[in-house]
């Protein structure tokens, strides 16, 4: 089992994570907007997602105006 991720977060892109029973996958788009998209997508299905935000590269904004988990 991996305990910590393997990658660095991109400076100025947006990222969410979306939990699939006990794993954990973390996504990130450029944009905003596609970023809020797939993120609401994955909500409606029903998914459990919790959104990070945009990452300035030493901690997450988020700039939402208000963060839906499910």
């Amino acid at each position: 089992m991996r305990n910590s991720k393997k990658f660095d977060f991109a400076v100025d892109k947006y990222y969410f994570n979306v939990s699939n029973g006990i794993q954990t996958i973390t996504i990130h788009r450029a944009e905003k907007k596609s970023a809020e998209d797939v993120f609401n997508n994955y909500l409606k299905v029903g998914k459990k997602a919790e959104w990070l935000g945009r990452w300035n590269g030493k901690k997450f904004e988020d700039d939402r105006e208000k963060t839906k988990t499910a």
